[in-house]
């Protein structure tokens, strides 16, 4: 069990070779671990290898490859490149110049982010604040651009390697506090990473405090995304400030506002320790609404009775399920990546397997460029098979909620994939008004 007193401690790539588990690998795998983190990024800690491993089942074992660099997650070429550099002891640039133009090959920025999201004030683009969505405003503090442990899929993945003109961080809340006068219209904002939860309550409070002044009165809502309930609860429990940061959430509360924990959970394991389960409790305890989403990943949560398990032990905890979103574009997606029809056929067999409570969850979702796109199912329209799509939100407001159609695909893994049907030149929204 878990000690409550567990302090946190991280493994990298710099690491790694001390935590325990590790020095009982072969060492073929403790090579390939090595190759595979010098382009992506690696973090993990005590609990993760301690808890939610079973590493009598490595490398099958869905934590550790959520966890862990595995081998598929680079092509060949890619992995000798690297693994020759490291066994012939490169110098620092040409690893660094190596790595570099492989990870400029995995789409580093999907869905627009750069492009589209960043908005301006006075002229000037405001670094680590996201706008896609009217009511909704991502703010990224530069103190919380990191996490307990990484995620092998991460989306966000060029946050942690250093791409520091891909990356989203903004050092005060000042900009954000003056955006969000002029944006009336906002009515969530929500901290994201990265990891907010990293942050000690004292930095936290630097970046919501400023939001709970009556002039911002329009934001009913701090959404918090985290995977800290599932790889560091101690975040909630036994860290030294964990008692003033849940005062801070019922500081939120007091001001009249909603706290909505955006709870990242791949697997039930992760729910599945006492001080996991302790971690909800506080939280519930102290105000806030925990909602559980995350993307459906091969080799990890590929399994309806998988999604079932994390829907049904989230309602039995009192959490939302919220989101089964389709793995993004970018990053080792080849590895993970699953048919958009297969991811379908998961959502609804696992559907199928919960109460009313659960069906609050939406699903199979892209976030991709246009909008959150769900993926409603198939029909035939006008003798030709489809899939039938609509959007929850769209970068015009208009477009949430419209069905729409796309020829069935089953080989189609993202919505760039998708084309419309045969006698649609494209989908109902126009393509110059943005690129899907």
């Amino acid at each position: 069990m878990t000690q409550v007193a567990q302090a946190y401690q991280p493994f990298t790539r710099n690491n790694i070779h001390t935590l325990p588990q590790f020095q009982r690998l072969d060492a073929e795998t403790q090579h390939l671990i090595r190759v595979t983190s010098a382009v992506f990024p690696f973090r993990t800690n005590r609990y993760v290898a301690d808890e939610l491993i079973d590493w009598e089942n490595v490398p099958r074992d869905p934590i550790y490859q959520l966890t862990f660099p595995q081998r598929g997650m680079l092509n060949d070429a890619d992995f000798r490149k690297v693994s020759h550099l490291i066994e012939t002891g490169a110098s620092r640039q040409q690893m660094q110049d190596t790595v570099h133009a492989i990870r400029l090959r995995h789409n580093p920025h999907p869905a627009g982010q750069m492009e589209y999201n960043v908005p301006r004030l006075d002229g000037e683009m405001l670094n680590g604040i996201q706008h896609k969505y009217d009511e909704t405003v991502l703010f990224f503090p530069s103190r919380g651009q990191t996490c307990h442990a990484y995620c092998s899929y991460c989306f966000r993945w060029p946050q942690f390697v250093h791409m520091d003109d891909l990356k989203f961080a903004a050092k005060e809340a000042d900009g954000l506090v003056r955006y969000l006068r002029l944006h009336t219209e906002v009515t969530d904002v929500l901290l994201t990473g990265g990891d907010p939860m990293i942050m000690t309550a004292k930095a936290l409070e630097t970046y919501i405090l400023p939001l709970l002044t009556p002039e911002l009165a329009h934001i009913q809502t701090i959404r918090i995304g985290t995977k800290a309930v599932a790889y560091w609860p101690q975040r909630f429990v036994s860290d030294p400030d964990a008692d003033d940061l849940l005062r801070l959430f019922e500081a939120i509360r007091a001001s009249g506002r909603h706290v909505a924990i955006m709870a990242h959970y791949s697997h039930h394991r992760e729910m599945s320790t006492p001080i996991a389960q302790e971690a909800v409790r506080r939280l519930r305890n102290a105000g806030c609404e925990i909602r559980t989403q995350a993307p459906l990943m091969r080799h990890i949560n590929n399994r309806a009775e998988v999604w079932a398990n994390i829907w049904q032990n989230a309602v039995t905890m009192g959490m939302i399920p919220y989101y089964m979103f389709v793995s993004r574009d970018t990053g080792p997606k080849r590895y993970f990546e699953v048919p958009l029809v297969e991811a379908l056929r998961i959502f609804r067999q696992a559907y199928t397997q919960v109460s009313g409570l659960g069906r609050t969850v939406r699903g199979p979702v892209m976030s991709a460029t246009p909008g959150k796109v769900h993926i409603q199912g198939t029909a035939h329209v006008a003798g030709e098979k489809a899939f039938v799509l609509s959007f929850l939100q769209g970068r015009d407001p208009d477009w949430a909620g419209r069905p729409f159609f796309a020829r069935f695909d089953p080989e189609a893994t993202w919505f760039t994939d998708l084309r419309p049907l045969a006698d649609k030149p494209h989908f109902f929204y126009k393509a110059e008004t943005i690129s899907a």
